[in-house]
């Protein structure tokens, strides 16, 4: 059974690993040898620039204003998201009152509000942008409209035009775009988990939110980990709502700028593709940093049932 082993491994492996490291990790190497030259992404004219990217990289405004609209979303997006989607899938499987026969049981419809949940799901992020672009629209938008109808005439924000706004504006799309795939993540895994553990906790006098806390939360954290990384990652991109709702787009006054979209402006609009890749280079360590602290901050004993 051992003869031949290690020739039959390889060559299933063979194939897949160099294709990942010609599509994976060869784009990541030339990123970071182009970052050190002065190439144009128009021409195969370039030379080195040494550091000069990366020197003029940390003394731009407009970098660290978007560095610090990342983190802010980095912050708060993924808390926001993933705490809404535990609380909607917990009330799903196990927020609702004791019925006959069962003590443990989700609010009535449970299978309909997952499928509402879920809808932005269907729809291509393209499509969610320009909704609530056209919804955010301060003079016929359906949000201000909604405020005159109430007698609210003297509530009418700029939204998107307001540079005090326009970031919060973008952050409730993500949130209400990204909040169903993780209702029905997380319905999946609490699905799982055997309600006898819920009956006895119940029997115990445990209420909801210590049910919650004590067995939930415990049971699915490896998903709740790896959700945590996946919409760090989203917030670190956020190209597309920014780049079709936000005024100009990225303002207005650099107030929606986004590490993503910055590199896109450089890269496809100026003319600077070597100073973009250096962007990307920041753009990937950022990422690194926040998934390997989200790991090293989560780890905790596999709990298994």
């Amino acid at each position: 059974m051992q003869h031949g082993k290690y020739r039959f491994i390889v060559g299933f492996l063979l194939v897949p690993l160099v294709l990942y490291g010609v599509f994976v990790i060869s784009p990541f190497v030339q990123a970071i040898y182009y970052s050190f030259t002065d190439w144009t992404g128009l021409s195969s004219d370039f030379k080195m620039v040494g550091f000069d990217n990366y020197q003029r990289m940390f003394k731009d405004d407009v970098f660290w204003t978007s560095v610090g609209h990342n983190v802010l979303l980095l912050l708060l997006l993924p808390l926001v998201t993933i705490g809404l989607g535990l609380f909607f899938a917990f009330m799903l499987n196990v927020g609702g009152r004791r019925r006959k026969n069962a003590a443990v049981a989700g609010v009535r419809g449970s299978s309909v509000y997952k499928i509402i949940y879920f809808f932005p799901q269907v729809l291509s992020i393209a499509i969610v942008a320009l909704l609530f672009q056209f919804a955010y629209n301060p003079n016929s938008g359906a949000i201000n409209s909604l405020l005159k109808a109430v007698g609210l005439d003297s509530v009418q924000p700029e939204w998107l035009g307001d540079p005090q706004l326009a970031l919060w504006c973008v952050m409730a799309v993500m949130v209400w775009s990204n909040v169903g795939f993780y209702v029905v993540l997380f319905s999946a895994g609490m699905s799982s988990i055997p309600k006898d553990y819920y009956e006895a906790a119940l029997l115990d006098g445990a209420n909801r939110i210590q049910s919650f806390f004590k067995i939930t939360l415990p049971l699915l954290w490896d998903t709740v980990q790896t959700g945590w990384v996946y919409m760090g990652i989203m917030a670190l991109d956020g190209f597309a709502v920014v780049q079709i709702m936000t005024v100009g787009p990225g303002g207005p006054d650099y107030s929606t700028e986004l590490l993503s979209f910055f590199l896109y402006t450089k890269a496809f609009r100026d003319g600077q593709a070597g100073y973009a890749t250096t962007l990307g280079v920041a753009l990937l360590i950022v990422t690194l940093i926040f998934a390997g602290i989200v790991m090293k901050l989560g780890r905790r004993e596999r709990l298994e049932y």
